[in-house]
């Protein structure tokens, strides 16, 4: 299921909350975003920011804002990963034909210690 997120990473640089909105997919008890940026040349900004720091956290809706640890998808799980994104929302196949970079997929795991469920 697709639905709109709001991400909060820590700028890499600056060190500021950097929030962005997103569409998340569910995966079990996680929730997988893509950094497509629309098929551009570079990756979008958070996706640096995660990569920095994978702590971060995400409000579904009007929730509340839930800690979680994201990690890159590289490994065979991106193949699958990647085949749900597109099926729910097929215009990412065509912004990964735009781009000569793979692009990323992170999933997103409630943080240690966070009391609430799934992200």
């Amino acid at each position: 299921m697709r639905q709109t997120v709001t991400l909060t990473t820590t700028g890499r640089r600056s060190g500021a909350a950097r929030p962005v909105t997103l569409y998340a997919f569910d995966d079990d008890d996680r929730l997988v975003v893509v950094g497509s940026q629309g098929g551009k040349p570079a990756d979008p900004a958070w996706v640096g920011n995660l990569r920095a720091t994978p702590r971060a956290t995400v409000r579904i809706a009007k929730g509340a804002d839930r800690a979680i640890v994201a990690h890159e998808v590289l490994d065979g799980e991106r193949d699958r990963l990647w085949a749900m994104v597109v099926e729910a929302f097929p215009l990412y196949a065509t912004y990964q034909r735009r781009t000569s970079r793979t692009i990323p997929l992170f999933v997103l795991e409630p943080a240690a210690g966070d009391q609430g469920g799934r992200p």
